[in-house]
């Protein structure tokens, strides 16, 4: 669980920089992430997405082109952060914090949220609120980094705390809000307890689906 004002604090001085970082730092493969994402979504055919915690919006665009029919909101308690997504051709967006958001009950078919839930104050708290904006029969999908298992556990756990932060650092003049990335992602539940959290706060049917050796995954369930 972490600080919604230091979070808030920390994406506000990197909204700038964020995009580009994360490309170098995953090596391009957060946009094949996204791009899986986007196809998951298409397959699900919805009417209304809500992309929470979008962030400079990098999700909703590829969701808005895979799902050319598709109204899709982006939300964002970060409105520095939003204001790119809006920049970047985000047809709609909303000011909201995840874990009470301006929405109605039942409001949206499909929502995502991408490298959002992990930086929230109250995992479950996020995840009643998210099961409480969509329909009955919609779907969740939740993008986010893990920790591979094996012999690449190690290695990439020294990325993560060592490496990474210094190069982000450079990149941003930032390194202690990298710093704080790779606590929260050693914190954050993954697999099987995951999809755990995700049953005990809304929905059911969760299902966890890891990419790229276990650094990022995929969960999908429905309400």
């Amino acid at each position: 669980m972490q600080d919604p004002k230091y979070v808030k604090k920390a994406f506000s001085r990197i909204a700038d920089r964020y995009v580009s970082t994360n490309h170098v730092l995953s090596m391009g493969t957060d946009i094949l992430w996204r791009k899986k994402v986007g196809r998951i979504v298409a397959r699900w055919e919805p009417v209304k997405v809500l992309d929470a915690a979008t962030g400079t919006g990098d999700l909703a665009l590829e969701i808005q082109k895979k799902c050319p029919k598709t109204e899709v909101t982006g939300s964002d308690f970060c409105e520095e952060m939003l204001a790119y997504a809006t920049d970047g051709g985000v047809k709609k967006t909303v000011v909201a914090d995840a874990l009470n958001m301006p929405f109605e009950d039942d409001s949206f078919d499909v929502l995502t949220v991408a490298f959002g839930l992990r930086n929230m104050a109250s995992w479950p708290c996020a995840l009643k609120e998210m099961s409480r904006v969509v329909r009955p029969g919609g779907h969740l999908l939740v993008l986010d980094f893990s920790l591979p298992t094996g012999i690449l556990r190690g290695p990439y756990r020294f990325y993560l705390n060592k490496v990474l932060p210094k190069i982000a650092g450079l990149m941003t003049g930032e390194k202690d809000a990298y710093e704080y990335l790779a606590g929260t992602i050693e914190e954050f539940p993954s697999g099987s307890e995951m999809c755990e959290l995700i049953v005990a706060n809304g929905f059911r049917d969760a299902e966890a689906e890891p990419l790229t050796c276990g650094v990022a995954s995929i969960y999908t369930a429905q309400v």
